[in-house]
């Protein structure tokens, strides 16, 4: 009886373990690498290439090199090969700078971009296999510089939304009512239009989320420039969420929205980065990280941790057996001992003024050898 247990609970843990997306290798979401506009940091890839898949631990990996480190020493040699792939192989053709954003909510950005001139233009669509968390590894503190996006705001007036609506091409109708109640209307691609009501709870937060991240960025832009005219010019990792979409399509009415999240998040992106190209003269790479994970896996997966270099402990002199020698019998020592240094040297200078003052100027001698008298 107990044989048959096990059997039947062994059985089903690899039932289960097959019916998970790590196991059968398929995608758990998707990863967006976006290239410079003016620098090529990327491989150009052909259209006609079938869609690769890429492990989360390699776009982990990818933030290091892209910064200018060396990868984990736990890279695998199949991983680096798959890298190799996307990334240039100069290693001194770097960005310095990493812009990493996750999304949860959606599969990818692939069709959304197809009429983006930004995105659209040397970038990576690529599937992500795995869904544990994982480790960015970056050098000291010093040498890097981390920037968090996921600060929300909890104050915030009808002038900054409606200067945020200018910055993405929509308007924002306020209530004379009550204030941050107002209507945001945002333009599409496709010409059509998105009305999103202040009054209701989702596209509330919906809003805010944009307008943090567009005011975290802003504020990353600052300390960049802050960085630039140091001494030190550290390489800086923008990383933050973003959950706006996933709060659409959890509540009902709200729903007919979130088909445009994308949308709407997209034409966020295009400004966003658009404003960190200029800021960062070309000189930053983006990383979009896509995802529809349960609320059991919902949170970031990529966490930063510092790992400094083991410097070797520095080793000093130290005498085994102490002299039995006071203070003022050592100092006696040193000052006998300078001044016969010093007696001996002024000796010597004089002794060689004189030899030279009272040489005979003859053809032969050493300092006239390479004149020729007659």
């Amino acid at each position: 009886m107990e044989f048959s247990v096990s059997v039947i609970c062994t059985f089903l843990f690899f039932f289960f373990s097959l019916l998970s997306p790590q196991a059968r290798g398929e995608a758990s979401g998707s990863v967006f690498f976006i290239d410079s506009s003016t620098n090529q940091f990327l491989r150009t890839r052909s259209s006609n290439d079938e869609k690769p898949s890429i492990l989360l631990q390699e776009v982990g990996a990818a933030v290091p090199i892209l910064l200018g480190f060396a990868p984990p020493s736990t890279l695998s040699a199949s991983s680096s090969s798959k890298l190799n792939e996307v990334l240039t192989p100069n290693p001194f053709n770097r960005p310095r700078a990493v812009f990493l954003l996750e999304v949860n909510g959606i599969n990818g950005l692939e069709k959304t971009v197809q009429d983006n001139v930004m995105f659209s233009k040397s970038s990576w669509d690529t599937n992500v296999v795995g869904s544990d968390k994982v480790d960015i590894q970056l050098p000291d503190e010093n040498d890097v510089s981390v920037h968090s996006l996921d600060e929300q705001l909890e104050e915030f007036t009808d002038k900054e939304i409606s200067d945020f609506s200018s910055l993405i091409g929509g308007s924002y109708a306020t209530d004379a009512l009550e204030p941050l109640n107002g209507v945001l209307t945002i333009p599409l691609v496709n010409g059509a239009s998105v009305n999103l009501h202040m009054s209701k709870k989702a596209e509330r937060k919906f809003v805010i989320g944009l307008l943090s991240l567009a005011q975290n960025v802003k504020r990353a832009i600052q300390i960049h420039q802050e960085l630039s005219h140091s001494r030190l010019s550290p390489a800086e990792l923008l990383t933050g969420s973003f959950n706006g979409i996933k709060v659409l399509q959890e509540q009902e009415e709200a729903e007919a929205i979130a088909q445009h999240g994308v949308e709407l998040l997209l034409v966020t992106l295009t400004k966003i980065f658009g404003s960190l190209q200029e800021a960062y003269k070309g000189q930053i790479v983006g990383i979009i990280y896509c995802q529809t994970a349960t609320p059991q896996e919902s949170g970031k997966k990529f966490d930063v941790i510092f790992t400094p270099p083991h410097y070797h402990a520095a080793r000093w002199l130290e005498e085994v057996n102490s002299l039995n020698t006071t203070i003022a019998e050592v100092a006696l020592v040193r000052r006998t001992l300078a001044w016969i240094t010093g007696i001996i040297l002024l000796v010597s200078t004089l002794m060689g003024t004189c030899y030279l003052l009272y040489m005979p100027i003859t053809r032969d001698t050493l300092l006239y050898s390479n004149v020729k008298l007659d």
